[in-house]
């Protein structure tokens, strides 16, 4: 019999506590780690956390442990604690990434709109206004000035989410206003809900013609459009430059202290850095932080979009994969690795079970589903990193899209022809079989307008998880034939909701993992 695997352990509980735990044998799962440490630890440790450990395949960066068969012999683990956990000796994932200036927004559309508050004098007439109107059923009549207020305070709220709101956001903005003050419902017989929608529509326009006037980046950025003066330009509504994937930085501003030239001196001390042998992450993080406005500026803002060797050229530290997470991080306040594996790891076991039964039908989809079930059933370990190769390459053929020019395979003595190819993972492998370019690739290499941009890690979920984070680092559109799929991981696995409703295929996949 073999002798039981012991495991050393340096957990931190908190960013300066560390603590030692010594394991006899590995636990059976990483729930039964978690109650372990739980009871090892009392009182330090209580509530919701997960584990993150350093993965040596990624140069010691921090991994979420979803799989105990990951955990180290000899390691350091991190706990993290959920947003918003109020523990003393909470530690949050943003503690590992770069933090986000107080001038950026902090966060994308809320799950549920809060009407903001008023000035005193305001509040008072509002509450009076509604106290009237549960005894009485009178509506409140506003003054022009107070109605503004209201307007201009809503249209303030709105802009911290997002700075071109879709009409449903609209909706959901004024509906929350005669929630909270029924007294505003309007007169009788008129749509309170429309009627407030279309006013606070117009005031957030003008406050983004106020901000665009003062010089704020992502409003002004969309100015100088066709107009009496100038008939040559482009259409005020066509080709506006705004979040589309739901990013929450899109662009943003230069740092108050910061100019172009001081930032140039910044990029241009990012290319030494990056050059060296022994790199400073820790310089190179900051630096890329500091200069991010700047970088922003270039891919997004530039008349014409600039090729994407163009912008690595110039920041080469993008080619770093701990710099896309960040910038991941920049863009979004997400933690990209935590929340993809996080969000694709609790779906897998449904979306493996639809694609069993579609699998069991007849037809084309079936049948290409049928074969990746029969190759994935023939491996003799299904680990973690099988399942989710396995998920990522059956999700197209159950949306019914073609990933042919998408998942790409060659043999290591040969190089494809890569042309019209905007976006592609190359599996690289020695055995010309299914079977070896899904679970056991050689390499895997990030395709980006023709040419192989980084070779990525061997497993297709961490190569796709770094695709995934250079689309919106180099602000790259989803792969035409791929939408779907990319929509679904936006959306569904990174919850990046853009509150642009789901239709046809995608909702009821969406529809069928959340049902019982």
């Amino acid at each position: 019999m073999a002798a039981a695997q012991k495991h050393v352990l340096r957990v931190y509980v908190a960013r300066d506590t560390a603590l030692k735990l010594t394991l006899l044998e590995r636990p059976k799962s990483v729930e039964e780690l978690k109650e372990i440490m739980q009871e090892r630890f009392k009182p330090r440790l209580d509530g919701d956390f997960s584990l993150h450990y350093e993965d040596p395949d990624f140069d010691g960066d921090l991994c979420l442990l979803v799989d105990i068969q990951e955990l180290p012999e000899k390691g350091t683990l991190r706990v993290i604690r959920p947003e918003g956990d109020t523990s003393s000796t909470a530690s949050s994932d943003t503690d590992l990434l770069p933090c986000v200036s107080a001038l950026q927004r902090q966060k994308s559309w809320p799950d549920h709109f809060v009407v903001p508050g008023f000035d005193y004098e305001m509040e008072h007439i509002l509450e009076e206004g509604n106290r009237v109107y549960e005894e009485s059923g009178k509506l409140l009549k506003l003054k022009r000035s107070q109605k503004s207020e209201i307007l201009k305070k809503m249209a303030e709220m709105i802009y911290s989410f997002k700075p071109y709101p879709h009409e449903k956001e609209l909706a959901i903005a004024a509906k929350a206003l005669i929630t909270a003050h029924p007294c505003l419902r309007m007169t009788a017989g008129e749509d309170a809900e429309l009627g407030w929608k279309r006013h606070i529509g117009y005031k957030v326009a003008s406050y983004r013609n106020n901000l665009a006037k003062v010089g704020v980046a992502e409003v002004a950025i969309n100015t100088g459009r066709r107009s009496r003066n100038n008939p040559n330009n482009d259409h005020p509504h066509q080709n506006i430059k705004k979040a589309r994937k739901a990013e929450v930085n899109y662009i943003i501003n230069l740092p108050k202290d910061q100019t172009p030239a001081t930032l140039e001196t910044m990029r241009v001390e990012i290319i030494h850095e990056v050059e060296k042998t022994e790199r400073n992450q820790l310089v190179i993080g900051k630096l890329m932080n500091t200069t991010y406005a700047l970088r922003r500026q270039e891919i997004v803002g530039a008349l014409v979009a600039p090729r994407v060797r163009d912008i690595v050229d110039r920041w080469p530290a993008l080619l770093m994969e701990s710099q896309v997470f960040a910038e991941f991080h920049r863009i979004n306040n997400v933690n990209l690795r935590n929340q993809f594996y996080k969000e694709l790891d609790r779906h897998t076991p449904k979306l493996i079970t639809l694609f069993r039964d579609k699998a069991t039908k007849t037809g084309k989809i079936a049948e290409e589903l049928a074969k990746l079930m029969m190759i994935y059933d023939l491996q003799e370990q299904r680990n973690v990193n099988i399942r989710r190769a396995l998920v990522l390459r059956a999700l197209p053929v159950y949306l019914r899209e073609d990933a042919f020019k998408f998942f790409r395979t060659c043999n290591s003595a040969d190089c494809p022809d890569l042309t019209d190819t905007p976006v592609a993972l190359l599996t690289v492998v020695t055995d010309d079989t299914i079977d070896a370019a899904l679970f056991s690739p050689e390499s895997i290499c990030i395709v980006v307008e023709d040419e192989i941009l980084v070779s990525g890690p061997t497993t297709l979920a961490d190569s796709f998880l770094l695709l995934f984070g250079y689309v919106y680092a180099l602000d790259l559109q989803y792969p035409k034939n791929l939408e779907l799929t990319f929509t679904f991981i936006q959306k569904v696995v990174m919850c990046l909701e853009d509150n642009k409703p789901l239709k046809g295929r995608l909702l009821t996949l969406k529809n069928d993992l959340f049902n019982e």
